[in-house]
C-alpha cells in the first residue's frame, strides 16, 4: 500500500477539514506543520494528537529538508502563499494537493503548472462543489438531453459572510476567492470553456470588506453559450445556498437548482401554441453520485488520483481554465471593457 508522508502548510481555519479526513486514512501519516506563526503548528501538533517526531515548522523549504521522505504537501495557506508553497514541494520531488484558489495571478498559475510538467509532479485544487449530487444530476439532465440545446446559464450568490481576517483585506476577494467556484461549477455544467468575459466589480455601502465584495459578470463561452454571474459577499438578507441559485434555459425548457433540495425542471408540453405554452414540470430526483460528497469526495478523489497515478479531475491544468475566467473578470473590471479569454 501507497503510503503518503505529509507536510501540512498552513495550519489556520481550512486546515480543520483537511486533517480530519486525513487522520481517518490508513495509508497517511503527517510527518510535517508548517505555519508562519508557528504556534499554530505547534497547536495543531496537540490538538490531532500527533507525534512528537512532527516537524515543527515556519517555513516551506525549512519544512521540507528537515521532513525527509515527504511525498506530498497538503497547501492550505492563504492565496499569495500557495505559488510558493506548491512549487517548493514540486521542485522537492512531492506531489502538492490544496485549497482554492490555485494562485493569485495568472503569471503564478502559468509558473505552477510549468514546474508540474517540468518535475512531472502533481498539483490539484479543492474544488468541492462538483462533488455535490445536484451538480451530477444537472449533468447527467443535461446529457439525456431533457432542456435540448443549452442556451443560457445563470446563477446567483448572496451572502453576508463577516470572516475577518485575511479576506477582509483583499483587492478582488469575491471574485478571486469565492467566484473561482462557481465559475469551475459553470464551466462542469456547460461542458465548455469560456472565450470572454465583462465584468463590473463594485464594492457596496455598508461593505466591510476593503477590496470589491460585489461583482457581476457575462461569460460566451466556446459552444455559443452565455453565463452570467451575480454575486456579494456583502450582501445582508435573503442569503443564497453556498453553492448558489441557478437557471439553465434550452429549446425545450428550464431547470432550477437553489443549491440545496430544490431540483426541477419545466419543459413545454409538444404541440402545444399560445402567447405562453403550457408546461410540464418535473422534479429532479438527486442521483446517488456513489462517493463521498462535497470536499470528502474531492479528498477521495485527490488521494485516488495520486495513488493510480492519473491526473486528478481538478489537476491544475484543468483548473486554470476557471482560474482564466477569474483573471479575466478582475481585468475586464479594471479596464472597463470586454475582455478576451
Amino acid at each position: 500500500m501507497q503510503r503518503f508522508k505529509i507536510i501540512l502548510a498552513g495550519c489556520g481555519g481550512m486546515g480543520n477539514a483537511w486533517m480530519n479526513y486525513m487522520i481517518k486514512r490508513d495509508d497517511v501519516e503527517i510527518i510535517g506543520l508548517c505555519d508562519i506563526i508557528i504556534e499554530r503548528a505547534e497547536d495543531y501538533r496537540q490538538k490531532y494528537n500527533l507525534s512528537e517526531k512532527t516537524g515543527i515548522f515556519d517555513d516551506i523549504k525549512k519544512a521540507l529538508a528537515g521532513c525527509p521522505g515527504a511525498n506530498l504537501v497538503v497547501d492550505c495557506t492563504t492565496p499569495d502563499a500557495h505559488e510558493l508553497i506548491v512549487t517548493s514541494a514540486m521542485n522537492f520531488g512531492a506531489d502538492a494537493i490544496g485549497e482554492k484558489p490555485m494562485a493569485e495571478t495568472r503569471e503564478q498559475a502559468l509558473n505552477e503548472i510549468a514546474v508540474s510538467d517540468k518535475t512531472g509532479r502533481s498539483y490539484a485544487i479543492m474544488q468541492n462543489r462538483i462533488y455535490l449530487p445536484g451538480m451530477r444530476t444537472i449533468r447527467k439532465a443535461l446529457g439525456d438531453n431533457l432542456l435540448g440545446r443549452l442556451g443560457s446559464v445563470s446563477s446567483d450568490f448572496f451572502i453576508g459572510a463577516h470572516f475577518g481576517g485575511f479576506r477582509d483585506l483583499m483587492d478582488n476577494v469575491l471574485i478571486l476567492d469565492m467566484a473561482v467556484h462557481t465559475f469551475y461549477q459553470a464551466r462542469f455544467i456547460i461542458g465548455s470553456n469560456p472565450k470572454s468575459v465583462y465584468c463590473q466589480e463594485f464594492n457596496p455601502p455598508g461593505s466591510w470588506y476593503k477590496g470589491n465584495a460585489s461583482a457581476i459578470a457575462i461569460f460566451e463561452f466556446e459552444n455559443g453559450v452565455v453565463y452570467d454571474y451575480r454575486g456579494s459577499w456583502c450582501s445582508e438578507g435573503f442569503n443564497t445556498s453556498w453553492e448558489c441559485d441557478w437557471r439553465l434555459i434550452g429549446e425545450k425548457g428550464t431547470i432550477k437548482w437553489d443549491g440545496g433540495n430544490y431540483l426541477s425542471a419545466q419543459i413545454k408540453k409538444d404541440g402545444e401554441s399560445g402567447f405562453t405554452v403550457p408546461f410540464d414540470e418535473i422534479k429532479l430526483d438527486f442521483i446517488d453520485i456513489g462517493k463521498n460528497h462535497g470536499h470528502e469526495g474531492c479528498f477521495d478523489e485527490m488521494f485516488s488520483a495520486l495513488i493510480e497515478k492519473r491526473p486528478a479531475e481538478t489537476d491544475c491544468r484543468e483548473n486554470y481554465y476557471s482560474m482564466n475566467m477569474v483573471y479575466g473578470a478582475i481585468e475586464s473590471a479594471k479596464c472597463g471593457k470586454k475582455v478576451m479569454l
